[in-house]
């Protein structure tokens, strides 16, 4: 077992500490609730010892508006079935526009295809007001379901924000997403109105969408409208015969007041789904309000998110770190959206672009970092970055090295923030907090009302032992049910089977003794070889590590009967070569550094690892692939980033002396 650095790198300076909203919190705690703390350790076991009277705390901090009674916090405390301010109703969308500067930026946007848009509070709320007045006039209301088939534009916020305020529910697919996994979804939740563009940009390249969106309406019946937003191949002109569509102009060009209705606590707010590489995604929904509390929460408190500061964090309209974005605005903040490629037109687009909008929060996956330090790209030599104070690292562990690079050639007193949660939340188990140090390779804490521990196999909370993640109490967050799932018996399966009335997240995780910790890979990957259990992010850190490897796959093919078999598969440099000296290299590097029992049976070099949609490393199903199953039924090819990248795992799997299975 590895354990990361123990090396600080980074720590908080006076000057950040006064200006820390988690300092500002403490201190109105003890002023105006006796609740004295001396440091973040002592702050998160009140907060999970006294659920009510913390979530109490966070609706008096932020001033939360709503009618009805706001006592009790928590009305039923079952998990699942926690039944959260169940005398309480409010607007998650009123919230995102309570006492702003109207003439200053809310959203800016940059666009491989558009010019650079902002827009300040005052528009975005007219603009929003317009597109909610168009909905009701066709008949939409509390509980009805509106889709979204578009990019990281403003058009999309603003869509949201609207459905928002008049308590329909949103449920938004990336247009990257081919129309299989889009209607696994969408079928689900049968929406009446359906936003979605004609095109998009990426890699400086048009993607037409048009014949996606005909495949879409002709398998979704349920839709009354279509809202067309056009893309960059609209100058063009093309005929478009999408059923009952009108175009953005006319949605949003009204002139309406703006006006939010009140809706219980738990009304849903959004429908996320998981990954959804193979079976039917599962369709989880959040509430307005456990939304709002845990967003006024992890983006305040814990990523120390100030009115005025400027948030991008990259990702698709199809990964949840979306709906982390927007939620940003309910504290204040402007969003910055990126949509396209990071590294088009090169690989110093992105933090170019950083710098010359002042951003102050840096979100992104640790993919995107890692292939920043293999591209060897120094930002720190053409962008000093004056208003960037943290950088947000999530979807995968973040290996040391990758740390050591943003610290070397990014900037050397950023904090660097690396954390895990999850879609089935909305946020985060573990994360940050800008009162604590940055210690190499490790996320700096749980989140404050997050009962977060590592269990053995018996059921009990480890220190310094990797575990199965689990959550012994209730978050205000957590799935209100699955859609389709009337008795919740999915629900329950998907959570609540190993641990009884504990949430099992299915990450490997390690508590240190000071409350870092380090995630190592899904449980559900793990390899057990010889007694001991390894989580895969370990051997990829240390693989990864060498400079000629980019990127990195293991699966332990073990099987009934049978002697296990250990491929690891590694992604090249351009040009790189897998030559014996490198494969005996790459396995001393798992032999010293990670594990003896854990050393690969063959290593091949691949142009690709498979991922899905959101770049996590399909582990699972490949595993099953080369165990004899069935192509098309562990893995969607529009459910993946880059879908011809199984080929390669299917002519291997033919080499293998494995029995197969349907």
């Amino acid at each position: 077992m590895i354990s990361p650095s123990a090396e600080i790198l980074w720590t908080p300076g006076p000057e950040q500490l006064q200006r820390s909203r988690l300092v500002h919190y403490q201190r109105w705690l003890a002023e105006t609730m006796g609740i004295v703390t001396q440091n973040y350790a002592e702050l998160w076991r009140w907060s999970i010892q006294d659920l009510d009277a913390f979530w109490q705390s966070i609706w008096s901090f932020f001033d939360v508006q709503a009618d009805g009674a706001r006592e009790p916090a928590l009305g039923q405390r079952s998990m699942p079935g926690a039944q959260w301010f169940p005398n309480a109703r409010l607007n998650f969308a009123e919230h995102v526009f309570r006492n702003r500067p109207s003439d200053q930026p809310a959203v800016i946007a940059r666009s491989e295809d558009v010019p650079l848009q902002t827009l300040s509070w005052a528009e975005l709320e007219h603009a929003t007001a317009a597109v909610a007045a168009t909905l009701r006039s066709w008949g939409v209301g509390p509980g009805d379901r509106v889709a979204s088939y578009m990019p990281n534009r403003p058009e999309t916020v603003i869509a949201f924000l609207a459905c928002a305020s008049i308590g329909a529910i949103w449920s938004s697919c990336a247009p990257d997403m081919g129309a299989p996994v889009i209607l696994d979804r969408l079928r689900q939740i049968e929406p009446k109105v359906l936003f979605a563009v004609d095109s998009y940009s990426y890699n400086g390249k048009p993607h037409d969408r048009l014949t996606v969106v005909d495949q879409l309406l002709a398998e979704l019946p349920s839709v009354e409208r279509v809202v067309q937003v056009a893309g960059p191949l609209a100058s063009l002109r093309r005929p478009v015969h999408w059923r009952d569509h009108c175009h953005w102009e006319s949605v949003v060009g009204n002139d309406a007041a703006p006006r939010y209705e009140r809706l219980p606590f738990s009304h849903p707010l959004w429908v996320l789904y998981s990954s959804g590489t193979t079976g039917l995604p599962k369709a989880m929904v959040h509430g307005h309000g456990g939304i709002l509390l845990t967003h006024l929460k992890e983006m305040a408190l814990q990523n120390d998110l100030r009115p005025g500061d400027r948030l991008l964090f990259l990702g698709s309209t199809g990964w949840t770190v979306w709906n982390l974005l927007v939620g940003a605005l309910v504290t204040g903040a402007s969003i910055v959206l990126y949509d396209g490629h990071p590294s088009w037109p090169d690989g110093d687009a992105l933090w170019r672009f950083i710098d010359e909008q002042e951003v102050a929060v840096f979100g992104t996956g640790a993919a995107v970092l890692m292939a920043n330090k293999k591209d060897k790209l120094r930002p720190r030599d053409y962008a000093p970055f004056k208003k960037l104070r943290s950088i947000l690292s999530t979807g995968s562990p973040l290996s040391v090295d990758v740390f050591e690079w943003v610290y070397r050639d990014v900037k050397p007193d950023v904090w660097l923030a690396s954390v895990s949660g999850g879609t089935d939340i909305a946020s985060c188990f573990v994360a940050c907090a800008s009162t604590l140090p940055v210690h190499a390779g490790e996320i700096q804490c749980p989140e404050l009302g997050v009962a977060a521990y590592a269990f053995n196999e018996a059921g009990q909370a480890v220190i310094d032992e990797v575990g199965e993640l689990v959550i012994t109490q209730p978050m205000p967050s957590m799935p209100l049910y699955f859609w389709n799932d009337p008795d919740g018996r999915r629900y329950r399966e998907s959570y609540f089977e190993m641990y009884p009335d504990v949430w099992r997240h299915g990450d490997w995780i390690r508590f240190t003794s000071y409350g870092g910790s380090v995630i190592y890979g899904r449980s559900d990957s793990t390899i057990n070889r010889f007694g001991i259990r390894i989580g895969t992010a370990e051997i990829y850190r240390v693989v990864e590590e060498l400079p000629e490897v980019r990127d990195s796959l293991v699966v332990d093919l073990e099987y009934l009967g049978r002697p296990s078999f250990m491929p690891l598969f590694v992604v090249l440099q351009p040009a790189g070569v897998l030559g014996q000296a490198l494969i005996e290299r790459i396995l001393q590097q798992i032999r010293t550094k990670a594990s003896g029992r854990h050393v690969p049976d063959a290593v091949v070099q691949v142009s690709e690892i498979p991922r899905t949609l959101t770049g996590k490393k399909m582990e699972v199903p490949i595993r099953k692939l080369l165990l004899g199953a069935e192509p098309g039924k562990v893995a969607s090819p529009d459910a993946m980033q880059n879908p011809s990248s199984l080929d390669f795992f299917i002519k291997y799997a033919k080499t293998l002396d494995i029995p197969r299975s349907s």
